[in-house]
C-alpha cells in the first residue's frame, strides 16, 4: 500500500487524532462497524462505560483487521457514531492509544439517536493493504 497524508491550512485543523485526509493505492478492506460485544460471553460489555466499550470495540476492529493481513497503519478512514457527543472526549482518549496523530486517518464522528444493542459507540473503519 502507498499512502499520503494530505493537510492544508486551508481547511480546519482536526481536533483529535485524525488527519484531514489520507490518499492510498492498494486492496481496500471495509471493515464493518463494530460495537462493544465481547465474543467470549457473547453479549455487550460496560453497559455504563463508554471508554471501556470503546476499548472493546477497538479490540474487535483489531481482530478483524489482523485477519486481514492488517495493521492500525493501514487504516486510512473510521466513522465513529456516538450515543452522546458529550462522550468525544474519553472516546478520543482510548482512540489516540491505537492512532498516532501524525499519521492517524481521516475521521467522522456524529451523534446518533440510536445504536445496536443500545450500545454507547460504534466505529467502522476502511483499510488500505
Amino acid at each position: 500500500m502507498t499512502r499520503k497524508i494530505i493537510r492544508t491550512d486551508k481547511a480546519p485543523a482536526p481536533v483529535g487524532p485524525y488527519n484531514q485526509a489520507i490518499a492510498a493505492t492498494g486492496t481496500m478492506l471495509f471493515v464493518a462497524g463494530q460495537i462493544a460485544i465481547d465474543i467470549r460471553l457473547n453479549d455487550i460489555v460496560y453497559t455504563d462505560d463508554v471508554a471501556k466499550q470503546t476499548e472493546q470495540v477497538m479490540a474487535n476492529l483489531e481482530a478483524i483487521l489482523t485477519e486481514a493481513g492488517a495493521t492500525w497503519l493501514d487504516v486510512v478512514k473510521t466513522t465513529v457514531f456516538l450515543k452522546d457527543m458529550n462522550d468525544f472526549a474519553a472516546v478520543n482518549a482510548v482512540y489516540a492509544k491505537y492512532f498516532d496523530a501524525e499519521t492517524a486517518p481521516a475521521r467522522a464522528c456524529v451523534e446518533v439517536s440510536r445504536l445496536p444493542k443500545d450500545v454507547l459507540v460504534e466505529i467502522d473503519c476502511i483499510a488500505v493493504i
